[in-house]
C-alpha cells in the first residue's frame, strides 16, 4: 500500500512551523558568544619578516611575481625594484623560452613564444604550449630582425638606423635613438648586444653594438667599417674604434663573457677570423680559430652554447659542434660531437644551434625549420610548431624582470 503523500506534507508542515522555545534561543545564543570570545582571544596568524617574504618571491617565476605585485603596495615596490631584478636573476631558476618571429598570411609580424621544455619532450607539446606574444611596435607590413638576447632583453634591429630593446616578460621596451650614419650605396649595418658586469658597484651595463659596412669610395670591391655604441640608460650612440680587421658577414655579433664576436672576412670571402670586442674596455682582439684537423670546412657559423663560445663547422656531410669552453684560451678549443646531415638537405643545411640540453639534445635551425638532434642515438626529430608553414627566425631567452627602460 502506497503512502500517504498528504499526511507526509502535514507532519513536514508541523515540524518545520515549531515556533523556536527560549531554551533553544539560549542555547544558541551562548555558542555565539563563546565562538565569538574564541575568536578575539584566539592568538593572529603569524607574519613573515618582509626579508624571507623577499628571499621566497625571488624564486618565483616572473609570470607569478607580474601577478603578485597587485597584492599590495610594498609587494609592488618590491618586484619593481631593479636590486630585486638582479636577485632574481641570480638566485631563481632559469626558464627558457623558444621564440619564433614570422609574417603570417595577413603580413602580420607575429611573435610566438614557447616554453623551451616541451621542444624538447614530446612532439606535439610545443603546439599546445604556445602563446602569442604582443609585440610593442605596430606588427603590419615589417620584419624586424632579432640581434639577439641577453637576461630576457630581446634586441631587434629595425633597420639600418634603429635598434629596439624589449623584455617581453614584463612587457617594457625602449626604442633607441637614430643611429644617423650617411646613405651610401650597398651600406648594411650589423648589430650585436651585450653586457659587461662591474663587481665593485653591483652593476651591469648594457650596450648595442652597431658596425656599419660601406664601400670605399676609391674601390667598390673593398669596404669599411665604422662602429658606434650605445649605452642602456644614455639617450645617444658614441663612435668607438673603428673594426680592426676584416669585414663581418654574421647577420649579429655573438654575446659572451662580456664580449661580441664576429666571423669576418679577410681578404677574400673564404678566409673567416673571429673579432672580438670587449664591451668594457672597448678594445678588440681577434680569435684563435680551434684545429679543424684533416676536416675540409666548408663555411662556418658562430654561436653560443651553455655560456661558452661557439662555432658551427660545416663540411660536405657533417657539421662538428666546438666549444671554446675558457674564454679567449685557444687550447681549451673542445669538439662537442658531430651532426650528420639529414637525407638529401644539401650542403650545410644547418644555419644556427639554439641550444643544447643537459642530456645532450641539441636544437637546430635547419634550412628555415627547426629539428632536435639526439647526440647519444644519432637521431631527430621535428617538433611541431601551431599554424607556422612559413619562413620563421628562432631565438632562445631566458625570462626576466630586468628592464630595458632603465
Amino acid at each position: 500500500m502506497a503512502p500517504n503523500s498528504d499526511n507526509d506534507d502535514d507532519t513536514n508542515d508541523a515540524v518545520s512551523s515549531n515556533p523556536p522555545t527560549e531554551e533553544t534561543t539560549a542555547t544558541k545564543r551562548r555558542r555565539l558568544n563563546s565562538s565569538t570570545i574564541e575568536t578575539l582571544t584566539s592568538p593572529p596568524l603569524p607574519t613573515l619578516p618582509f626579508e624571507i617574504i623577499a628571499d621566497i618571491l625571488s624564486k618565483l617565476p616572473v609570470k607569478f611575481l607580474m601577478q603578485l605585485k597587485s597584492v599590495s603596495k610594498p609587494w609592488k615596490s618590491l618586484i619593481s625594484d631593479p636590486k630585486f631584478a638582479k636577485k632574481h636573476l641570480r638566485v631563481s631558476t632559469t626558464r627558457h623560452h623558444l621564440i619564433l618571429t614570422y609574417v603570417n598570411s595577413s603580413r602580420e609580424f607575429v611573435i610566438t613564444d614557447y616554453p623551451l621544455s616541451s621542444v624538447f619532450t614530446e612532439i606535439t607539446a610545443t603546439a599546445a604550449a604556445a602563446t602569442q606574444l604582443d609585440y610593442p611596435l605596430p606588427s603590419r607590413n615589417r620584419f624586424d630582425v632579432i640581434v639577439g638576447s641577453c637576461h630576457g632583453i630581446l634586441c631587434f634591429a629595425l633597420d639600418q638606423r634603429f635598434a629596439l630593446l624589449w623584455n617581453p616578460s614584463i612587457r617594457k621596451f625602449v626604442k633607441l635613438p637614430s643611429l644617423e650614419n650617411p646613405k651610401r650605396e650597398g651600406s648594411y649595418t650589423i648589430y650585436g648586444f651585450g653586457y659587461c658586469y662591474d663587481n665593485f658597484n653591483d652593476n651591469y651595463s648594457y650596450k648595442v653594438v652597431a658596425v656599419n659596412c660601406y664601400e670605399s669610395e676609391s674601390d667598390n670591391r673593398v669596404y669599411k667599417t665604422n662602429v658606434k655604441v650605445h649605452t642602456l640608460g644614455t639617450n645617444s650612440w658614441r663612435w668607438i674604434e673603428d673594426f680592426p680587421s676584416g669585414v663581418p658577414f654574421d647577420s649579429s655579433g655573438t654575446f659572451v663573457s662580456g664580449t661580441i664576436n664576429w666571423l669576418a672576412s679577410k681578404d677574400s670571402y673564404t678566409t673567416w677570423i673571429i673579432v672580438s670586442l670587449d664591451l668594457e674596455k672597448e678594445c678588440y682582439q681577434e680569435l684563435v680559430q680551434p684545429n679543424y684537423g684533416a676536416v675540409t670546412v666548408v663555411t662556418l657559423t658562430l654561436e653560443v652554447v651553455r655560456d661558452c663560445l661557439c662555432i658551427l663547422a660545416h663540411s660536405d656531410t657533417f657539421s662538428d659542434v666546438w666549444l671554446m669552453k675558457e674564454y679567449g684560451n685557444k687550447d681549451s678549443w673542445t669538439k662537442l660531437f658531430r651532426i650528420p646531415y639529414m637525407g638529401d638537405v644539401g650542403p650545410c643545411p644547418y644555419t644556427k644551434v639554439l641550444y643544447v640540453s643537459e642530456d645532450d639534445q641539441v636544437l637546430l635551425e635547419c634550412q628555415a625549420e627547426l629539428v632536435v638532434y639526439n647526440s647519444k642515438d644519432g637521431t631527430f626529430k621535428t617538433p611541431e610548431f601551431q599554424n607556422i608553414n612559413r619562413w620563421m627566425v628562432p631565438e632562445v631567452y631566458e625570462e626576466s624582470l630586468i628592464s630595458p627602460c632603465s
